[in-house]
Formats: structure tokens, C-alpha cells, sequence
């Protein structure tokens, strides 16, 4: 089953104490590479919650935002440091003062209450700290298990995308085999006239006449493109139904697939042929750029 790298999930639980929000968002990207989002309070938790989106996202660009709200008594606990606040207010004051303008003091009071330690926060047991670390990895598991189950969906549906695209080519590569059946008259028509010219030639060489039957033979025969270009497309519908996620396995296999119909293309040198050729390789990069998008 295919998974997309493009996925999200939030969670919110809610106790007594605290409200957490785990909201994850993942976009394409060669590695796992995660940005985690935490408040101060809980930072020491930072590498925890990495480890746990490791464990269950293989690749992607990862963003990982906690926010943690204190409810009922909890919210007592906290106040703010009024004596500090009201320093950092006056500086500020008198910073606009000597810069010449005034500000405005709600605007004032905002900046004062961003500032370092703007509130007193009452020592939490660690009993409670436990218990509230207990509830923001269960919030962390349910983002995550939304985010699989989104990319999963994702997955699906680019799956199914991906084998509308080989049907297509499939169906093309058919009309590719009935173009060459006309083809080949026009072919040996031309090689017989030079044939020919170069048996009527007073300077001919047979052993030169061979190279160039061999080589014309070789140049314009695309029997082999075209059984390979066949076995690539089941390969990469076998790919598709395999339980594993490979995104650069399928890579791997559209890069052989374009190869066999560019040969097929510049050997055929046919206008029809060239035409059906055009239109494989605008599926094919369909399937080339949704590929990097796939776990």
C-alpha cells in the first residue's frame, strides 16, 4: 500500500488540569527531518516527542506543534510577576521617550508581557508533571495515528492515479505494435532499394554489405524495446500491490520505463510511432513527479 509523504493530524485531550493540542503537518522531502514546536515549560520533552514521531513516520518534512493550556485549578497557579512587568513597562516607556514618539501603552503593556519571566508559575509536582506528560504522548500517539491514516488515504488515491497512467501507456504501447506492423513494409521497401544500388555498385564489398545490413537491421528493430517496455509496466503494477511503500523503487522503474520508450522513439523513425511515443512520455511525468511524493 502506497503512502503519501503529505499527511496531518491534531488531537486535543482535555483533564483536569491541563487542555493539549498536538497538531502534525508533513510535506515531501528526502529524509525525516522534524520541527518541533513546544512551550518552554515542556522542552525537556522535545526529544521524547521526536523519537515518538521517528518511530512512526518514515520520511518527510514534519512539523510538530504542542500547545498546552492549564484549566480549573490550574490556571491559579499561574500570575503575573507585576513588579517586572511594570519595570519592563517603564523602560520601554521611557525607550519610546528618548526615541521621540510615544507609544501607545496597550501596545506598551503587550510587549512588557512577552518579555523573560513576565509570570510566576507555582512549582508542579512531579506526580502532576508525570501525569501531564502522560497526556500529551497520548495526544502525540493520536496525531500521529491521524497523520498515517491521511497519508494512507493520499496513498490510495495516487495509487490509484499511478495505474490509470500505465493503462494509458499500456494502451499506447499497443497502438505502438499495430503502427509498426505498417511500419515494416515501408522499412524493408527501403533497405531492398539500398541493397540494390549496392549490388549494382562496381565497388561493392561484401563484408561491408553485412556491417551496414546489420546495422540497418539493428537500427530500426524495436522488437526488444517493445517486450521490455511490457515487463517494466506489469513490474510497476506488481509494485503498486505489494504491501511495502516504496517511492524510490517506483522511481527506479518509471526511469527504465522513460528509457525503453525514448529507444522506442528514435529507433522507430516513424511519424505515428513518434506520436504515441509523445504522448507515453506525458504520462510518464505524471508519474515521475508524484513519485517523489510517495514514502
Amino acid at each position: 500500500m502506497l503512502r503519501s509523504m503529505t499527511g496531518y493530524g491534531v488531537a486535543n485531550i482535555e483533564s483536569e488540569s491541563i487542555n493539549v493540542t498536538v497538531e502534525i503537518k508533513t510535506l515531501n522531502s528526502k529524509f525525516l527531518d522534524i520541527y518541533c514546536r513546544v512551550p518552554r515549560n515542556y522542552s525537556e520533552r522535545e526529544i521524547e516527542i521526536r523519537n515518538l514521531v521517528t518511530q512512526s513516520l518514515e520520511r518527510g518534512k514534519v512539523e510538530v506543534s504542542l500547545t498546552v493550556q492549564p484549566v480549573g485549578k490550574a490556571i491559579a497557579t499561574t500570575a503575573v510577576n507585576r513588579p517586572l512587568v511594570k519595570a519592563y513597562f517603564n523602560d520601554l516607556s521611557e525607550t519610546a521617550n528618548d526615541l521621540g514618539f510615544s507609544g501607545e501603552y496597550t501596545d506598551l503593556l503587550r510587549m512588557a508581557l512577552q518579555m523573560p519571566n513576565a509570570y510566576n508559575t507555582e512549582s508542579v509536582s512531579e506526580t502532576n508533571r508525570d501525569n501531564d506528560w502522560a497526556q500529551i504522548k497520548e495526544a502525540v500517539h493520536e496525531a500521529l495515528r491521524k497523520c498515517t491514516v491521511f497519508r494512507e488515504q493520499e496513498g490510495k488515491m495516487t495509487a490509484d492515479k499511478f495505474a490509470d497512467y500505465i493503462g494509458t501507456i499500456s494502451t499506447l504501447l499497443e497502438e505502438v505494435k499495430e503502427q509498426d506492423k505498417l511500419r515494416i513494409p515501408a522499412v524493408r521497401e527501403r533497405l531492398e532499394k539500398q541493397v540494390r544500388d549496392l549490388l549494382s555498385d562496381e565497388n561493392f564489398d561484401p563484408n561491408r554489405f553485412e556491417q551496414e545490413l546489420i546495422y540497418y537491421i539493428e537500427k530500426f528493430d524495436i522488437s526488444e524495446e517493445k517486450i521490455r517496455l511490457a515487463n517494466h509496466l506489469l513490474y510497476f503494477n506488481e509494485t503498486l500491490q505489494s504491501p511495502e511503500s516504496n517511492g524510490k523503487k517506483l522511481n527506479f522503474i518509471a526511469q527504465e520505463i522513460g528509457r525503453e520508450i525514448n529507444t522506442i522513439g528514435s529507433k522507430a523513425n516513424d511519424y505515428g510511432i513518434q506520436r504515441f511515443v509523445v504522448q507515453m512520455k506525458d504520462e510518464l511525468e505524471k508519474i515521475k513527479e508524484q513519485t517523489m511524493n510517495i514514502i
